[in-house]
Formats: C-alpha cells, sequence, structure tokens
C-alpha cells in the first residue's frame, strides 16, 4: 500500500515542537525574530509573506516585514542589510526573491550576516554544506528532508536520483542525501541522457525540475520513494500540479509526497526551524 507522504500533518507536528523552542527561548528573554525584506509588490512574494508571517504569529516567533519601493536603489537596500545584521534582536533575515530588474541579488544576498542567512543562501553557507558541515539548509530541502523523517524514511545505504540542479533545491537535496549516507547520489537535469534508465534505479526520487508531470512510471521503479518538489500551474485548467504524474505513478511507489499538500507545507516551517537554531546560537 503506498504511504501518501502528506506534508500538512507533517508540519502540524512539528510546528508543536517549533512552539516549544520558542517558549523555552522566550522565557530566557530571547525572541525569534525574522526580517524578511520586500523589493517592489510582486503578488506572489506578497501572498509567501503573508504565510510567513502567519507562521510566526503561530509558533510564537516574530516576523518584521521590510518594504522598498520598486525603484529603490542598490545602496538602500544594502544599508538597511548591515543595520539588520548589527541589530542584535533581529535573528534571521531573508531576502524575498525575485527582485526588480537593476538590483543584483547575488551582492545583496552575500551581504547578510551568514550567522543570520537562515535561508542558507549566502557563498559561506553555501559553501558550508559543500564541505558536509551545514549551518544552515535551504527551507525547501530541509523540508524534504524532515518530511522523509516524519515518515520514517532512512536514505542511508539506498541509491537516489535528484531531478534538479539548482543551488536552491536540487544540489543542496543532493548534498544532503550524501550527507546522510545514500549508496550513491545521481543528479539528473536537462542534458541528461538515459535519465529515465538512472531515475529507475533509485529507491529515492526526488524531482525538482519545474517542469510540469514531466516524470511518468516510466522514470519509478516499483516499490521506491517518490518526493515531488514541483509546483506549476497546468496549461490546461489553470490546476496546480507537480512535476510527476501523480494518478500515474503513485500506485507502484511504496511512498509519494501530493502537489499540493507535500513539500509545499514543510518550506515555510523549515524556515522557521533554521530561525530558531539561529535564535538558539545567539543565546547561548
Amino acid at each position: 500500500m503506498t504511504i501518501v507522504l502528506d506534508g500538512r500533518k507533517a508540519r502540524d507536528a512539528y510546528r508543536t515542537k517549533l512552539a516549544l523552542r520558542v517558549k523555552a527561548l522566550a522565557d530566557q528573554g530571547t525572541l525569534p525574530r525574522l526580517a524578511i525584506i520586500q523589493v517592489g509588490d510582486n503578488r506572489e512574494s506578497s501572498i509567501y509573506i503573508e504565510q510567513k508571517k502567519r507562521f510566526a504569529a503561530s509558533i510564537g516567533a516574530a516576523a518584521d516585514h521590510v518594504r522598498f519601493a520598486a525603484d529603490a536603489s542598490q545602496d538602500t537596500i544594502a544599508a538597511k542589510i548591515g543595520e539588520l545584521n548589527r541589530t542584535p534582536e533581529v535573528h534571521g533575515i531573508i531576502l524575498q526573491l525575485p527582485l526588480p530588474e537593476g538590483l543584483d541579488r547575488l551582492v545583496l544576498m552575500n551581504l547578510i550576516d551568514p550567522n543570520k542567512d537562515v535561508d542558507g543562501l549566502t557563498d559561506e553557507n553555501q559553501k558550508l554544506l559543500d564541505r558536509g558541515e551545514p549551518r544552515f539548509v535551504p527551507a525547501t530541502a530541509k523540508g524534504v528532508m524532515l518530511l522523509l523523517d516524519f515518515y520514517g524514511i532512512d536514505v542511508k545505504g539506498k541509491p537516489a536520483a535528484v531531478f534538479g540542479r539548482s543551488r536552491l533545491v536540487g544540489y543542496p537535496i543532493a548534498q544532503l542525501l550524501h550527507i546522510r549516507g545514500a549508496s550513491s547520489v545521481s543528479v539528473i537535469h536537462s542534458k541528461t541522457e538515459d535519465a529515465a534508465l538512472i531515475s529507475r534505479a533509485a529507491d529515492i526520487v526526488i524531482v525538482a525540475m519545474g517542469k510540469p508531470e514531466l516524470v511518468d512510471r516510466s522514470y519509478i521503479k516499483d516499490g521506491a520513494v517518490v518526493v515531488d518538489v514541483g509546483i506549476n500551474s497546468a496549461a490546461k485548467n489553470g490546476k496546480v500540479v507537480g512535476d510527476v504524474r501523480y494518478a500515474d505513478v503513485a500506485p507502484i511507489t511504496s511512498a509519494i509526497s501530493p502537489v499540493p499538500g507535500g513539500v509545499g507545507p514543510m518550506t515555510v516551517l523549515s524556515l522557521f526551524d533554521n530561525l530558531i537554531l539561529s535564535a538558539e546560537r545567539f543565546s547561548r
């Protein structure tokens, strides 16, 4: 019988634990505080920020929404990042993407104090992940691992395949699988030959390509665990679908995450796990 990896159920269970950690910190005089920098008024970004603010409230943490007009200069935003770096009450800083044209995302991101970079995207934190010593793991990648943990799925000694190699999702997932002792990790991308053959050899398949319903059962062996990170709007009806053809693939898997309701709910949770980890370090 296929296990559905329900991210909402896992998130709610983990949220209770996060709330207890926040209370423990608050009792010691430290309130975990996240600063979210938004430039412009991108609608999707605003929705994501509201989700983060609601989640913060649900665990007793604080989330400050720092807004800039779309025409704000790079120097103005850089000055604010510097100010937040120097503010001891702020334990995490994120730069909400995308940014308006004309702003250098990489430069601004690397101005964030790596000890407050709860997105795990500064060069320093990426290098620590490369070395297998992560300070902060990017939230979506961390969410995938927490989802597997919640359902007791151990990757140690198992062959794995990861579709996608972005620095935000695919690459850190592959690194985490290595760290956790997967017997092998194959990274599949748009130029990979024999992708289906490689994928069928894996017991754990993580799909993060951003291509609607790319993976069908020809890519998956019987009994594999499949985690679908994709969130796409289907061309025909606008319905949200993943990178995996769920109805086709689910019957042959031992476990599979749905879209929506799988990895998505775990991403915000993981961001706040990083924030609390940062606050715990600062409090020590």
